[in-house]
């Protein structure tokens, strides 16, 4: 998530790049910083219910666990939280860094980039899904 800040009239480019618990990576100006993340809210208000589109089976917890075999590259949730978007298929090509899902949590919004380049095996979650902290979202052979 990007962020322009102006602070005493000095203008900030922030991007977020994960937030992991109570600690994120970000970067200020191009420079990576490992920053202490606080919040008033209570852990159970972290990953608030949506209503989907679709059936009442995509409200299901994505599976906790990532297990995957034969070489391929699991991707997986860096924290709980709530599907918001799905932006690839089974199928398609990947690369390295590209956007494959959206995921919100504590009111922000967190990319899910592909780890590697290649094709996507699968796609383990929908639109609307609430996911915990290392659910798999997808698998890049």
């Amino acid at each position: 998530m990007k962020y322009k800040i102006t602070i005493d009239g000095k203008e900030y480019a922030v991007q977020v790049k994960s937030i992991v618990g109570d600690s994120a990576q970000v970067e200020v100006n191009g420079k990576p910083y490992n920053v202490s993340v606080e919040s008033d809210r209570p852990a159970a208000a972290a990953a608030p219910a949506r209503k989907a589109a679709a059936a009442p089976a995509a409200q299901k917890p994505a599976p906790a666990a990532a297990v995957v075999t034969g070489g391929a590259k699991a991707v997986t949730a860096p924290l709980p939280g709530v599907i918001i978007q799905v932006l690839a298929a089974p199928g398609q090509s990947v690369q390295r860094g590209q956007k494959i899902a959206v995921l919100e949590a504590m009111k922000m919004e967190n990319d899910i980039l592909a780890p590697a380049d290649g094709q996507l095996q699968s796609i383990a979650v929908h639109q609307g899904d609430s996911v915990l902290e290392g659910a798999l979202i997808a698998t890049i052979a």
